[in-house]
């Protein structure tokens, strides 16, 4: 059942993604492209955004830090004002540090609260009023099936896309009777400079051009939660809902962690 309008016909539609110099953002933003959207990317790195547009013509760029609440209010601001409306904004931005509890690190654990989760509330504060204003559009999350439940090395990653999964679903409730859609995309593993330091074998490791393909299909069939890939999902999925006791046994099992 779809639970958001379908999004299937990109030509003409604005779309702007925040965190797309590198992987998922950078891959599902060409594939806009490709299909005939308005694509704005934004992220830290203007070179990387530069590289982007030369690659994608008509494409556009907005050099910004997510943690800048000021930048990316002015960046809404500039992108409706020039294309008349938000068709899909999606929060691609985040760090990854594997972290233990042996190991703990303050400052490496409020960076990915700030980046991860604090991000994404100040995008809301950007376009909220503009969605709000045109009744329609669509708001999705990059989350992770690593906020599903608690996993080893997670400690600083984990409980940020966790906060995600439960803000996605939030805005929803709130959302959906006002037109807009919204969306919570929790990847396995992907290909990424993200999860290029980790040193543990990777089940169902997908290419960032494998995710987007799956991102665009799951918008098309008016998905709330797009999760992938699913021989993997599924499992972490039924495995999430065994009792405390027979989850934290599993996932020691099966990670030796």
């Amino acid at each position: 059942m779809a639970l958001n309008p379908r999004l299937a016909d990109w030509r003409g539609r604005t779309a702007w993604l925040v965190g797309a110099s590198t992987g998922i953002g950078q891959a599902t933003a060409a594939a806009l492209h490709a299909l005939g959207a308005h694509v704005v990317v934004s992220a830290r790195s203007a070179a990387a955004l530069q590289a982007f547009v030369e690659a994608h013509p008509g494409a556009q760029a907005r050099a910004l830090d997510v943690t800048d609440a000021a930048a990316l209010r002015q960046a809404a601001d500039a992108i409706v004002a020039e294309h008349g409306r938000l068709d899909l904004v999606m929060f691609c931005a985040g760090v990854y540090t594997p972290m233990r509890a042996d190991a703990f690190d303050l400052a490496t654990a409020l960076q990915h609260q700030e980046v991860n989760y604090c991000g994404a509330l100040y995008l809301l504060d950007a376009v909220l009023p503009h969605l709000l204003a045109q009744r329609g559009g669509h708001l999705s999350l990059v989350s992770s099936v690593a906020g599903y439940r608690g996993l080893p090395k997670a400690l600083a990653y984990g409980p940020t896309k966790a906060a995600l999964i439960n803000l996605a679903q939030t805005l929803y409730l709130d959302l959906a009777p006002r037109g807009i859609g919204v969306s919570v995309v929790n990847p396995g593993f992907v290909r990424t400079p993200l999860t290029a330091g980790n040193d543990f074998h990777m089940p169902a490791l997908i290419t960032p051009e494998q995710a987007a393909a799956e991102i665009l299909e799951g918008l098309a069939r008016g998905e709330f939660e797009i999760h992938f890939p699913k021989r993997f999902t599924r499992w972490l999925k039924a495995l999430s809902h065994l009792g405390d006791g027979l989850y934290f046994a599993a996932v020691r099992r099966s990670t030796g962690l």
